[in-house]
């Protein structure tokens, strides 16, 4: 079958999709419509559980509608499987590399799954592995490459047919600024050099500003489509920036939470970014006083302030972030609860961390930055207990981990990278596991596990196996589970990576809340907006410390010229270092 000529490269036409769960069937996508012309870049945002994923596997054929159509090139996808393989690349969330096999034997496999012939092999393999630069790393097996460098390695798998549409699920989750730069300068290129259709899903509003078309996806159905520009109107001259001489920012975004107008309200390193619903007046004399020496000025509109609103709209009208409960904040204190000095961490000949030495204080939420393989996963399993040190000291809340690792751990939570809870058992199943391997017995843990259930608002899904939840509600789950013993410590190793601004939003209202009652936090992020809700961060490099600071020492340090973001700020700082971690 022949493509017509001037057929969108992908046509919705009142897709409707369900799916079964237990007894009950969920509308996944409701009356779906658009269309994308050839060429550009679509972004598909949306709360957890919109129906992205869903939306993209039916583009790429993999699922069938059950009302309306799905055309590809002016090609039906019910009725055109072989052409649709042909002319479409789909990457998944998790793209399933072949971890025991090199960089380019994953190549050939994939090769040989789309029946490329032997004698296009070489130039192909060529132009994707300058593409990607990854050519220096064909032997390299597939498992000790870096997280970008998988992205990047999935990514060259799914274009060895030079697709005409390319479907991307959140294809930068997982790694860093530079590798997530890269991974763009990639997916740019096919666009203006090869004239390739992109539509991808993401759950970060900067990345959905690079696209010249954005669809808002909310419970299966489209809320609101366009370009950028066209969804800043939305909200503009709605944000203000605030900063205080006198309070925190942590104390500024308590202020404002839940006053009249207010829809959102974010820390940026030493100011708050608010946002009000369209028509709502700010009453800054209301909120503050002179004393508190208070100043506001106007931002431009951003399509994270239109996400929001969006949301907000839908929900009648009330703000979408609120505090979980009302804080007293009694600020970090200087006294250490973490103490790391001089140390190192071998794996044979390979030395992952190098002199380390920091030290963290109540109360604080601290940092850790990098580009992957920057040893800061290594130097969170050796805080935690679970890695022992070559060289150095390390204490957590005066405990020295070399002498009594497991005291330790009786005062720490930790809620790791991956989603790491047992998907077979049930919510409850997992809150009762997790509470009786921290001591609880008898009524404190049925007390405990109540607790979790009411906070975290997962009642309604005690009964559901774990793996079947949201991502979102997997991460509410996760750090549920970490503080079951009300620990002193928590540690936090990317606990946000792929979930939506909404659920990043309530996550940290809640760490806030922890760390306002004393609470010490440690955590590693990729995002680096969410960097600058931290009090100070620690940048590393190849298992050293390449910078140190708050969020606005850092920023100011990343060049010659203040950075405009801490992503900026970042790049700047490794690349004049002179690259990113171990690969």
């Amino acid at each position: 079958m022949i493509s017509p000529t001037n057929a969108p490269a992908l046509r919705f036409q009142g897709v409707d999709k369900s799916f079964r769960a237990g007894d009950r069937e969920v509308a996944a996508l409701r009356r779906i419509d658009f269309e994308l012309p050839g060429g550009g870049i679509t972004a598909l945002v949306g709360p957890d559980g919109a129906g992205k994923t869903t939306l993209l596997r039916l583009a790429a054929g993999l699922l069938l509608p059950e009302a309306g159509s799905v055309e590809s090139f002016g090609n039906d996808t019910a009725t055109t499987g072989p052409l649709l393989h042909a002319t479409t690349g789909y990457m998944p969330q998790r793209f399933g590399l072949y971890e025991d096999l090199s960089l380019r034997e994953n190549l050939t496999l994939y090769a040989d799954l789309h029946g490329i012939a032997q004698a296009d092999r070489p130039e192909r393999f060529a132009e994707l592995l300058a593409m990607t630069g990854l050519g220096k790393f064909e032997s390299r097996l597939a498992g000790r490459l870096s997280g970008g460098m998988k992205q990047k390695l999935g990514l060259a798998c799914t274009l060895l047919n030079r697709p005409r549409l390319l479907l991307l699920d959140e294809p930068s989750v997982g790694v860093d600024p530079l590798s997530r730069r890269e991974l763009w300068h990639i997916i740019d290129a096919l666009v203006s050099d090869h004239g390739t259709t992109v539509l991808l899903s993401t759950a970060y509003m900067d990345e959905a500003e690079r696209c010249q078309h954005v669809i808002v996806l909310d419970h299966g159905g489209i809320l609101r489509q366009g370009a950028p520009a066209a969804l800043h109107e939305l909200v503009r001259g709605c944000g203000y920036r605030l900063t205080s001489a006198v309070l925190s920012s942590r104390q500024l975004r308590q202020r404002i939470v839940g006053q009249h107008g207010v829809i959102d309200a974010v820390v940026q390193g030493d100011a708050v970014r608010a946002v009000m619903a369209p028509g709502a007046a700010p009453d800054w004399a209301g909120w503050f006083t002179a004393s508190d020496c208070v100043t506001a000025r106007s931002v431009p509109a951003r399509l994270e302030d239109a996400f929001i609103w969006l949301l907000t709209e839908r929900d009648g009208g009330h703000g979408v972030v609120e505090n979980v409960c009302p804080l007293a904040v009694i600020g970090p204190t200087a006294a250490p609860v973490i103490e790391v000095e001089a140390v190192d961490r071998w794996f044979g000949d390979f030395q992952a961390v190098k002199k380390l030495s920091f030290q963290v204080g109540r109360g604080e939420i601290f940092g850790l930055l990098g580009a992957n393989g920057a040893g800061k996963t290594t130097t969170f399993r050796m805080l935690c207990g679970l890695l022992p040190a070559s060289n150095g000291s390390l204490k957590v809340a005066g405990v020295d981990l070399r002498r009594a690792a497991a005291q330790a751990r009786g005062r720490l939570g930790y809620m790791s990278q991956k989603f790491s809870l047992y998907g077979q058992l049930s919510v409850r199943q997992n809150l009762d596991f997790f509470s009786h391997a921290y001591g609880l017995r008898g009524g404190a843990r049925r007390e405990r596990i109540a607790w979790a259930l009411g906070e975290f608002g997962l009642t309604e899904f005690a009964d559901t196996d774990s793996r079947d939840l949201a991502l979102g509600y997997k991460q509410r789950l996760a750090l549920a589970c970490a503080l079951m013993h009300e620990p002193e410590i928590l540690f936090l190793d990317e606990p946000t990576s792929g979930i939506d601004p909404l659920a990043r939003r309530e996550f940290w209202a809640r760490i806030n809340q922890l760390a306002a009652g004393g609470v010490t936090v440690l955590v590693t992020t990729h995002f680096m907006e969410e960097a600058e809700y931290c009090d100070r961060l620690l940048i590393m490099r190849e298992g050293d410390i390449l910078a140190a600071g708050t969020p606005a020492q850092i920023v100011r340090a990343g060049g010659s010229e203040a950075a405009s973001n801490m992503e900026e700020a970042f790049i700047r700082l490794v690349e004049a270092a002179g690259g990113g971690g171990a690969a």
